[in-house]
């Protein structure tokens, strides 16, 4: 069975992009060093990615490869997905995802994004672990890591290690 995992960085103040829906904050820490818990490691362990459709739209607007060539890519949505800019599916019946990934054996699945699939996914008891980079920026507003949804959730602190001088790890499991 496959695990559904979180990973993800936010701001000191709890937002994972201004309001404009910009991630140069995470770029003010150039010497961050995340080691063994590092994107690139992170990345190679994944073989489906899932995502919303505003997550989806945010990366199609930037130039470059589509860069998970190397997993299945499911995106839940509602609308068609004209053009894909990588080879992709769709999902909207939630329910029916979650029994999906969790049929799956091929591999860890990775929540893209921002926090509202996340917390969908957390509501239903469906995301497994979420690892948090706190990065040591206050970027004064945005996106929430977490949008208010009303969900109350009890995770189980796995880890928590400071990684330099701007980041802490915080590592959850829920269940």
């Amino acid at each position: 069975m496959a695990r559904i995992l979180g990973y993800i960085a936010a701001s000191l103040d709890g937002f994972i992009a201004t309001p404009d829906e910009n991630l140069d904050w995470l770029m003010q820490q150039p010497d961050l060093d995340l080691g063994e818990h590092d994107y690139r490691h992170f990345i190679k362990t994944i073989r489906t990615v899932v995502m919303g459709r505003a997550t989806y739209d945010w990366i199609e607007r930037f130039p470059g490869p589509w860069d998970y060539a190397d997993q299945r890519v499911i995106v839940v949505t509602s609308r068609p997905i004209e053009n894909p800019k990588g080879p992709l599916e769709t999902r909207s019946d939630l329910s029916a995802l979650i029994d999906e990934l969790r049929a799956l054996d091929d591999g860890d699945v990775w929540m893209l994004g921002g926090g509202k699939l996340q917390m969908e996914f957390m509501a239903r008891g469906a995301l497994d672990e979420i690892e948090i980079y706190v990065i040591s920026e206050i970027i004064g507003g945005g996106i929430p890591l977490f949008p208010a949804t009303g969900a109350r959730l009890s995770p189980k602190l796995i880890s928590a290690q400071a990684i330099g001088p701007a980041c802490a790890r915080l590592h959850y499991r829920f269940g």
